[in-house]
């Protein structure tokens, strides 16, 4: 079981437009060149994303997308499931078929609740994480990625030494 790359690229494009939509609508080809995922394939999924509502299209010249909802109120769980990412570390899909014994009849393998258990408890934490969350941590990262190159420049104009690291 692991999560495809539908999954990973609408997060990864939701996170992305969340970033950038205050400026107005995001063009999926910025997106697409941003975060080096196809263009067809964004289309795709934001197809899917709008027909499950946590995205706005605008047409016609300085047209895009935006989100349909505040950050704070889409989670990982909505983006996932609205583009069809299957969570299931069931071997029979949630069935319970995913054994037969020898009279032919299907029933629960051995593991079958330890994996539906897994299943509930990856959707509660997807559920759990909102796209808000999502964006927070990104303008942490850029920020502090912006602290440590303005140190090491002020460093450089300084004279002072950069440090090294030695192995």
């Amino acid at each position: 079981m692991r999560l495809t790359t539908k999954g990973r690229f609408a997060v990864t494009a939701m996170i992305d437009l969340a970033l950038r939509q205050h400026s107005g609508p995001v063009t999926l080809s910025a997106i697409s060149q941003r975060q080096n995922i196809s263009l067809s394939y964004l289309e795709q999924l934001f197809g899917k994303l709008r027909r499950h509502e946590l995205v706005d299209s605008m047409r016609g010249p300085g047209g895009g997308y935006s989100l349909a909802k505040l950050a704070r109120h889409v989670t990982v769980a909505d983006i996932i499931f609205a583009v069809d990412e299957p969570l299931d570390a069931t071997d029979c899909g949630g069935k319970q078929d995913c054994s037969r014994g020898n009279d032919g009849k299907a029933g629960k393998c051995m593991t079958h609740e330890l994996w539906s258990t897994l299943n509930r408890k990856m959707v509660e934490y997807l559920d759990s994480v909102s796209l808000q969350d999502l964006v927070d941590q990104q303008r942490m990262r850029e920020l502090q990625e912006a602290n440590a190159a303005k140190s090491v420049l002020m460093d450089r104009r300084s004279g002072a030494p950069e440090s090294t690291a030695t192995a």
